[in-house]
């Protein structure tokens, strides 16, 4: 079992920064994909980013590309979301997930493990 805890959400203007963290209850080195997905209200879950073992492999959402970054640390547990240019669109609350496993990286019903979610909200 996995335990994952987010951190780092709030509220920022159109144009500002936030770094989101997960921290997992064990070695994430065992874990094959960890990944950010985000629901916005009445909306379904999306997809955001996703990073494999070893950093071999990282996928974004086309929508923040170029704008988010993805990164784990496999020492300390962690797997973060650099997000700037943060647009009203990215409102949400976003989600860390992890597996054990391989798959096709964006879909959610492929991963073990989920946290309980950070809000972000951007205003305009």
């Amino acid at each position: 079992q996995v335990a994952l805890v987010e951190s780092g959400g709030g509220l920022v203007q159109a144009g500002d920064s936030l770094r989101l963290s997960c921290l997992a209850s064990r070695r994430t080195r065992g874990i094959y994909t960890m990944a950010w997905f985000r629901q916005a209200p009445g909306k379904e879950r999306e997809f955001v980013a996703a990073i494999t073992r070893r950093n071999d492999y990282l996928d974004y959402e086309e929508s923040v590309k170029g704008r988010f970054t993805i990164s784990r640390d496999d020492a300390k547990n962690t797997v973060d979301l650099q997000m700037n240019s943060l647009k009203p669109e990215d409102t949400a609350v976003y989600t860390c997930a992890a597996r054990t496993r391989t798959g096709t990286l964006s879909l959610s019903a492929t991963y073990e493990y989920w946290g309980q979610g950070t809000q972000v909200s951007v205003s305009s």
